[in-house]
């Protein structure tokens, strides 16, 4: 498993901002959360051509926007290489605007870049999973410039955890969390 690969500073908490679609955004948002290092996980919208998109927007697919989580995290105890790997084996990049049973652009695999060192950082990762064969079809991921991003309505932030019995959590966001906590064990809160 990769290290921290932030900026090592003494004193006061460092923050960055990491931007990533995979899927419902219910399902990264409750896996980044149990990460130590991450500060806060928010649902929301980006890519897309509408300011201020609503849900219903989102999902009929002609806003352009993809359902992502927006990570804040302290680099120092947690790196963007780190957080990529987590994204990557939480989701399958392979598939077009498709996750499961969820399908629709807003849906599709996407990293949000925010910096040219997260941008390089991204594509070293992805060049060396392909390389290495990490799934049987090619990756389908995009890799794009940070735009305008749009908190989800409240109702969607934390999902998971308000909504523990829903099927959707049950069924599909429960069993990624439990994906996470097997094989990040030791990048877990406490």
């Amino acid at each position: 498993m990769s290290e921290p690969d932030g900026e090592r500073q003494g004193g006061a908490a460092m923050e960055e901002a990491a931007t990533f679609g995979g899927g419902c955004f219910w399902c990264l948002e409750a896996a980044f959360r149990e990460l130590r290092g991450v500060i806060r996980v928010v649902s929301g919208y980006a890519g897309g051509s509408v300011a201020n998109p609503t849900y219903q927007q989102v999902c009929t697919g002609h806003s352009g926007h993809a359902e992502v989580v927006q990570v804040t995290f302290d680099p120092r105890a947690i790196g963007y290489a780190q957080l990529l790997e987590v994204f990557f084996a939480l989701h399958d990049p392979t598939t077009l605007n498709r996750q499961g049973n969820d399908v629709g652009t807003q849906y599709r695999s996407v990293i949000f870049y925010h910096s040219a060192a997260q941008h390089e950082t991204a594509r070293r990762v992805m060049d060396e999973l392909a390389a290495a064969g990490a799934w049987a079809a090619p990756l389908v991921t995009e890799l794009s410039p940070a735009t305008a991003f749009y908190p989800a309505e409240d109702d969607h932030q934390d999902y998971f955890r308000k909504n523990p019995d829903q099927r959707y959590c049950q069924w599909v966001v429960g069993p990624k969390v439990a994906k996470l906590r097997a094989r990040f064990s030791a990048w877990l809160r406490p």
